[in-house]
């Protein structure tokens, strides 16, 4: 595509691989939690051009993306990363031991040293 053209957000977001159909991609625009710009956007068919900042929610996580090159097919996984930047913050490290202590069960080492507590063996 040649300078000032423009695409769909819907097709984009799928030509860039972020979700696996294009009828995905509609339905996250379509319940108003894409922004474009910092705008809300809830139209699919809203056009986008290289130099917008698309936030949106992905498996867990907010998506700040932005746009670099709009691309003209879905093509491979290394060719969609060079459609965009990623601007998504690191998300902070995961203390697992204390995630493991706090709501799951208890491992064999830790029924071990209740037992022994307890006085049972």
């Amino acid at each position: 595509m040649s300078e000032g053209e423009t695409l769909r957000l819907d097709k984009w977001l799928w030509h860039a691989r972020f979700f696996k159909s294009r009828g995905l991609a509609a339905g996250l625009v379509k319940s108003g939690r894409c922004r474009v710009d910092g705008t809300p956007v809830s139209k699919p068919s809203r056009t986008i051009s290289p130099g917008v900042v698309l936030t949106f929610p992905k498996e867990n996580e907010v998506r700040v993306i932005k746009v670099l090159a709009l691309g003209e097919r879905r093509g491979p996984a290394p060719e969609a990363q060079a459609l965009y930047d990623d601007l998504t913050p690191p998300s902070p490290p995961k203390d697992t031991a204390i995630e493991q202590r706090v709501g799951g069960r208890p491992t064999k080492k830790d029924r071990r040293d209740l037992d022994h507590l307890r006085g049972t063996r």
